[in-house]
Parts: C-alpha cells; sequence; structure tokens
C-alpha cells in the first residue's frame, strides 16, 4: 500500500489526458450502470425488528399485512356540519380508481365536526407513496368542487411523499449553502480559482460516481431511502479533505524544490506523503462505516453503504485524476510561484497558513506545560460530555416530521377529529385452523378487558388472527407506551396466552417506537466495540505503534462522547429551538450517535503522519510533534471549515434527525480540529514521548542517529 499512490501518481502524471479522460469516463459509467440496472429499494419485510417485526411477519404469512392506509377529512370552514355529499363523492371517485383496493364507509367525528373516508390502497406499504397521486388528485377535484369545504388527504402514502420532497427541497438549499462556502474557503486557501474548483470538482464527480455505485449496491444492501443523503454529506466532505490534503502537500513540495524537480516529480513526492494519508484515511473511514452492518437494520445497511462507496471512489479520484491535473497545472503554478516569492514560501510551510498562528500560539504554552494543557482540555471535554448520562434514544417516529409538509397539518386535523387515530396496537395470532374458535374467544376477552376500539381480523385460513386496540394517544406518550407494556406483560400472557401451541406477538405504531430503539441498544455496545477495535487496528497497521493505537481509541471516545453531550444539551431541552428552528421532542434519534463513533480518525491520520515523518527523518521526538502540529495546522483548519459548512448546512434541514445528524456532525469536527488536534493530542505525545512510537523497530532506528531520546528509546525495546 505504501507504493501504490505513488506508482499510480506516477503513471497518471506520465499520461494526464488518459487520466482525466479515464476518470469522467468512469463516473459516466457508474451512473450510467446504476441508472440501466436501477435501485433497489427496502421492502416492509426489510423494516421488521424485534418483536413488532415478528409479528407484522406473521400477519404478512397470513395475508394480513398492513396495506397503505389514505383517509380523507372533510370539515366545514364555517364551523357547521359537512355535508355527507361531498364524502360520497370522495368514496365514489376513489372506488374508480385501479390504485385502490378498497373504500370505507363514511364515518362521522363523535362531535360531529368532521367526516372521514378511509381509503385503502392495493400493494405493500411501503409503495404506497409512489402510487398515491391519483388519490390526491381526486381530493383535489373535490376540493374544488366544494370550496365552502375543506377536502383534505393524510396518511402514510402521502406523508412518505411529503417527506421525500421536503428532503429534496432540503437537500438542495443545503448545497445553495455549501457550495458557496466551500469555494470561497478554497479560494482563501489557494488564492486560486483555477485550484479552488479541483477539489469542488472531484467531490462533486465523486458523488455522482457513488450515486450510481450504490444504486448497482442496493441489489445486495436494499436502499432504505437514505443512501442519497448520505452520499451528499459525507462525499462533499471527504472528497474536498482528501484533495486539500493532497494539493496542499504538493504546494508545499513546490515551494521546497525551489524549481530544481519537474512537475511530475513534484506530485510523486506530494503522492508518498499526502497519497498514503489519503489512503488509510479512506480506508478507516470504510471500514468503520462497515460495522454499521452489525446493527442488523436496513436503515444502518444503507448508511454503511452510502458511506463507503462514496469515501471509496473520492479516494480513487485522489489516486488517479487529481496527479494528472496537478501536472497539467504544474507549470502555472511555478509561474505564479516566481511571480509571489516569499509569500507563496510562506503560505506554503504553514505557520502563516489558516489557522497557523492561532495554532503556534496555543502551541506554546501546551509545549510548556502538557500535563496542566491535557487535564484541563480533558476535563472540558468530560463536562461536555455529561449531558450524555441523560440521554434518551427514540425513534423519530411520524409525529415528529415537521408541519411544513402539508400532510402533517391534515394529520393534526384529523387526530383532534379522531383522537382514537393516532396510535394503534395489534395483537397477531398464529394457531392451528382448528383452534380459530378458541382463539376467536381470547382475543374478545382481551379486547373487553383492553377497553376502547377494537376489531378482529382472521386469515382465509382461520389459521391468522390479527386484533387492532385503538390507542387515543401519540405513540411517543407515557399513556402509550403503558398501554404497549400492559397489552404485552398482562393481558396477552392472560387471554390468547392460555392458547395451547399458539404463536403470538404485539405490533402496531406503538411497538414499532417502542421496539426499535431497544434493538438498536442492543447493538450499540457491539458496533461501538466492534468501531474502536477498528480504530486501534487501523491505527496500529499504519503507524506500527501499539500505543497510539490506544491513544486513537481513547481520542474517539473523547471527541464522540463530547459531540454527543452537546447534541443532547441542544436538542433534549427548548432553550435552543429558536437558534435552530425545531421542536424539541425531548430525545434524540436512534440513529445518530453511531454517525460520530470513527469520524475522528480522519484528522488523527492526517497529522499523525506528519510528525511521524519528521520522527522517521531522525528529528527528535518532542520536535515532531510540536512541528508535525503547525504544519498541517493550516490545511486541517481549511478541511474543518469546509466540513463544518458541509454538516451545519444540515441543521437548516427540517428533518429532526438529520438536523441532529449534521448538528452533532458539525461539533464533533469543530472539537476534533481545533480541541483534540490543537490540545489533547500534542499534550499527551508530549508526555509519552518516545513512547508513542513502541514497538516500532524502524523508529528506534531512525531517531538512534540524532535523537537525544535514545535512552527512553532503549527502555521501550
Amino acid at each position: 500500500m505504501t507504493n501504490l499512490p505513488v506508482c499510480m501518481a506516477r503513471w497518471s502524471a506520465a499520461h494526464p489526458w488518459r487520466a482525466i479522460v479515464g476518470w469522467f469516463l468512469f463516473v459516466a459509467l457508474c451512473l450510467g450502470a446504476g441508472t440501466a440496472v436501477g435501485g433497489n429499494p427496502a421492502t416492509s419485510a426489510d423494516f421488521r425488528i424485534g418483536e413488532a417485526g415478528r409479528a407484522e411477519a406473521m400477519a404478512a404469512e397470513g395475508g394480513l399485512q398492513q396495506r397503505p392506509l389514505e383517509r380523507v377529512l372533510i370539515t366545514s370552514r364555517g364551523g357547521g356540519s359537512p355535508p355527507g355529499a361531498a364524502a360520497r363523492e370522495v368514496a365514489e371517485r376513489m372506488r374508480a380508481l385501479p390504485e385502490v383496493l378498497a373504500v370505507a364507509d363514511p364515518v362521522t367525528a363523535a362531535d360531529g365536526s368532521a367526516v372521514r373516508v378511509d381509503v385503502t390502497m392495493k400493494g405493500p406499504e411501503l409503495e404506497g407513496k409512489r402510487h398515491v397521486d391519483p388519490l390526491l388528485a381526486a381530493t383535489a377535484e373535490v376540493q374544488s368542487a366544494h370550496p365552502e369545504l375543506r377536502v383534505e388527504e393524510v396518511g402514510s402514502p402521502s406523508i412518505g411523499k411529503g417527506v421525500e420532497e421536503l428532503r429534496g427541497d432540503d437537500l438542495a438549499r443545503t448545497e445553495v449553502i455549501a457550495l458557496p462556502v466551500t469555494l470561497v474557503t478554497l479560494l482563501l486557501v489557494f488564492s486560486s480559482v483555477v485550484m479552488a474548483l479541483v477539489p469542488l470538482l472531484l467531490a462533486l464527480s465523486s458523488i455522482i460516481g457513488a450515486v450510481g455505485l450504490s444504486m448497482l449496491a442496493s441489489h445486495v444492501f436494499p436502499d432504505a431511502g437514505v443512501g442519497t443523503n448520505v452520499i451528499l454529506l459525507i462525499g462533499l466532505a471527504v472528497g474536498v479533505d482528501y484533495t486539500l490534503f493532497y494539493l496542499k502537500r504538493e504546494r508545499e513540495e513546490r515551494a521546497k524544490a525551489g524549481g530544481r524537480l519537474d512537475s511530475r516529480a513534484i506530485v510523486e513526492l506530494a503522492a508518498a506523503t499526502s497519497g498514503r494519508v489519503v489512503v488509510l484515511s479512506g480506508l478507516a473511514v470504510a471500514v468503520s462505516s462497515a460495522t454499521l452492518y452489525l446493527a442488523d437494520d436496513v436503515i444502518f445497511s444503507s448508511i454503511a453503504t452510502g458511506a463507503i462507496v462514496v469515501t471509496l471512489v473520492a479516494v480513487a479520484s485522489s489516486l488517479t485524476v487529481l496527479p494528472a491535473l496537478l501536472a497539467k497545472l504544474g507549470e502555472r503554478a511555478e509561474r505564479r510561484a516566481v511571480r509571489k516569492g516569499a509569500r507563496t514560501r510562506r503560505r506554503s510551510g504553514g505557520s502563516r497558513a489558516w489557522g497557523g498562528r492561532l495554532t503556534a500560539a496555543v502551541l506554546r504554552p501546551v509545549s510548556r506545560r502538557p500535563g496542566v494543557t491535557l487535564a484541563v482540555s480533558v476535563l472540558a471535554m468530560l463536562a461536555l460530555s455529561a449531558p450524555l448520562l441523560g440521554l434518551k434514544l427514540t425513534d423519530m417516529g411520524r409525529e415528529t416530521h415537521s408541519r411544513a409538509i402539508p400532510a402533517m397539518q391534515t394529520y393534526d386535523r384529523l387526530n383532534a377529529a379522531f383522537p382514537e387515530l393516532k396510535a394503534m396496537n395489534q395483537v397477531v395470532v398464529r394457531a392451528g385452523a382448528e383452534q380459530a374458535g378458541e382463539v376467536g374467544a381470547a382475543l374478545d376477552e382481551l379486547a373487553r378487558r383492553a377497553g376502547g376500539q377494537a376489531g378482529v381480523r382472521t386469515s382465509q385460513d382461520g389459521r391468522t388472527s390479527l386484533l387492532e386496540l385503538a390507542v387515543p394517544h401519540y405513540v411517543s406518550t407515557e399513556e402509550a407506551q403503558g398501554s404497549l407494556r400492559r397489552l404485552r406483560s398482562e393481558l396477552v400472557p392472560a387471554t390468547v396466552g392460555k392458547v395451547a401451541g399458539a404463536r403470538i406477538a404485539v405490533t402496531g405504531d406503538v411497538a414499532r417506537y417502542a421496539d426499535y430503539p431497544e434493538h438498536q441498544k442492543r447493538k450499540l455496545p457491539l458496533i461501538i466495540g466492534a468501531l474502536l477495535l477498528v480504530t486501534f487496528a487501523m491505527t496500529v497497521w499504519a503507524f506500527r505503534s501499539v500505543v497510539l493505537g490506544l491513544v486513537g481509541v481513547v481520542l474517539n471516545l473523547l471527541s464522540a462522547g463530547a459531540s454527543l453531550g452537546v447534541l443532547v444539551l441542544a436538542f433534549q431541552g427548548t432553550w435552543a429551538e429558536g437558534m435552530l428552528d425545531f421542536t424539541s421532542t425531548a430525545s434524540i434519534g436512534s440513529r445518530v450517535p453511531l454517525f460520530l463513533f470513527g469520524l475522528s480518525m480522519d484528522y488523527q491520520v492526517f497529522v499523525i503522519s506528519r510528525i511521524r515523518e519528521g520522527a522517521l527523518a531522525g528529528v527528535p521526538t518532542r520536535k515532531a510533534v510540536l512541528d508535525g502540529i503547525g504544519s498541517s495546522a493550516g490545511v486541517v483548519t481549511s478541511a474543518a471549515v469546509v466540513m463544518v459548512t458541509v454538516f451545519a448546512s444540515f441543521t437548516a434541514l427540517h428533518l429532526i434527525e438529520m438536523k441532529q445528524i449534521g448538528f452533532s456532525l458539525a461539533v464533533a469536527v469543530l472539537l476534533d480540529a481545533f480541541v483534540i488536534r490543537i490540545l489533547v493530542l500534542p499534550s499527551l505525545m508530549l508526555l509519552l514521548g518516545a513512547w508513542n512510537w513502541w514497538p516500532s523497530r524502524g523508529m528506534r532506528a531512525a531517531q538512534r542517529t540524532v535523537s537525544p531520546e535514545l535512552p527512553s528509546l532503549e527502555k521501550v525495546g
């Protein structure tokens, strides 16, 4: 792997046009192949989790699976009773549609303020949003015919369609924010429009190629609908970062060469250093992302697939087409260097680069009192982690969706008029056909004890029965969760639980909401353990140091813990609602925490690589640490600005879970770049001294020639 970046850079620089054309042909082929084959969206079966998932599988086995359901709500704008003519017209229009399976009789609210018509669609539950447009059009026609009424439609299909449209609008808005800020940042870094456009162009081409490849990958790992979001979120950040690392090192090597080397040789030098770092960092991100497959959850599989694909494509762009572009732009860069003279040399050296002065100022006390600096900075990070003690993980269900979605406004009005529709508990029983009478009697007894509205459906073969119990509370409330606990622990065992040989499971809105976070909590230790093991193994492999492997694990935990603590502080309370434009759910999405572990590997690999370069050259560890932190300050600060901009732009999204992910990632990058990198890492490495490299024999040999720390190294060996 050490020589791979150099070999690829050598060929690319020698055949620049082949490399450039080959890259864009590769991107076009990826997108073309993905479009031709098409994506493979996840089905309802892919989302089944826990007892709720088992119950849904049992219901589907008996032909009682959940169908896509839309409800048309009719209310009078003046507050009077809505006429039944509009409801009958809705029913007639819906029955004429090929997408509709059944239309129920109109139901009037208890207070007479509203009428609803329930429309069951054909096909699986998740596919309803693809075919809901004709139903929405029919509702709109009835609304036009009755302007004195409010005729509106809501259901899982229309809400799902609204969420997708809002997500698309939000992502377009993030691009409007992130792309210009990224370009301005790169212009400040390079003072060249051409050089600033290169990272952005490669990042965008990597995203396009990754989207195509993700469509192909979805036939192995079905897409839960979040793959493109992840590719955009991760792709723009790492794509720009990896190119930035490479470009800055090429400029530095060019300044050092002072015209003595040609462009190809300079590109090879950059490949031997930053090219290697890009490969290491990309592999670390990809392998860390792969641990999400352990969650046994289609959503995390989609996240992992998107992150892995876009990261590897971004690495490929940095190793193939980027050296070719640098070779072609080499002469132009040399002319600019001659014109700008000393200013370019200062900027390339890093001490006056972006963040260089700040880093130099902070490193002075760090170098004098590393122990005090380490203690204070670690205590500060632990203080930021303290809110984690109150962490409440939940599944961000339907009720948390933004009211900017028109269907969600209808959802609120529907639940106000028909509170019994807020949630549902479902008991599924699978037994022998000869036991149908016994099962039916037990379910009737269960419904009587549970109270409220209930209904029983039985499969054609008589083996599967499904009892639906209305819950007049939102799924997140204690009342709804209490009804589920009572149902599972008391009512079911006391009734259908006594039917010999029967298989019984409870599902429904409330059960789904409860079971998903519990599933994630059980998987969380396994995934975090695997992530930390990967962090340790990758660091040891990259730097031949067990000590640095342990350091990587500790820093990863510190960074993720502090970021999550800030997230809890902001989103589980209400004080930040106005600032970040959200309504607090007093909880954190159960998928959010796993985004943070492994993130800090990116900067750690880059910074420690610079430190190790100096140490391998015989520079004493103390000087290597300070020089490495200082020389990498400019590029890390610039990369952090880009990543924070990309991640922070996601806080403008209306979807609460995406907002939380963007916020937490932005905080994590800030802490990694400006606390971990400048305070914790150098303090710890200064205190460890020669022990940083244990048990590397190559480092001992390198430092033996000039290092005054030889006695410590001998003790280590």
